[in-house]
């Protein structure tokens, strides 16, 4: 694993510690219910993370790309879905997506997919 996949899980890990430590219980709830989302239901948790990725995507939040492509590479997602995934989150999210397309390619790369 590289460094920065390093750095950033271990940053996501630290912050989150951080906020949860407030007690706040809406975020507490909101945590939560994201990673209820995620889980085994009539969608199998793979299915649910590449939606995810996808949506990240769209919506061009690169901490939740990277955070649902190591997802996705543990579950198993093959290097020609993810970039299927990526061609629909293109399609949907039009051409302003091309540079997080090319931060997740290069996430991706450093993961070893």
């Amino acid at each position: 694993m590289s460094n920065s996949v390093e750095q950033f899980n271990e940053f996501r890990q630290k912050m989150n510690d951080r906020i949860l430590e407030e007690g706040n219980l809406v975020i507490k709830r909101f945590f939560n219910l994201d990673t209820n989302a995620y889980r085994e239901g009539a969608l199998s948790s793979q299915a649910k993370d590449m939606m995810g990725l996808s949506a990240s995507m769209v919506l061009r939040c690169d901490d939740c790309i990277r955070y649902h492509l190591q997802s996705c590479k543990e579950s198993g997602v093959t290097r020609e879905q993810f970039f299927e995934i990526f061609s629909v989150s293109l399609v949907v999210g039009g051409s302003i997506v091309i540079p997080h397309l090319r931060r997740a390619v290069a996430f991706l790369d450093e993961l070893g997919a």
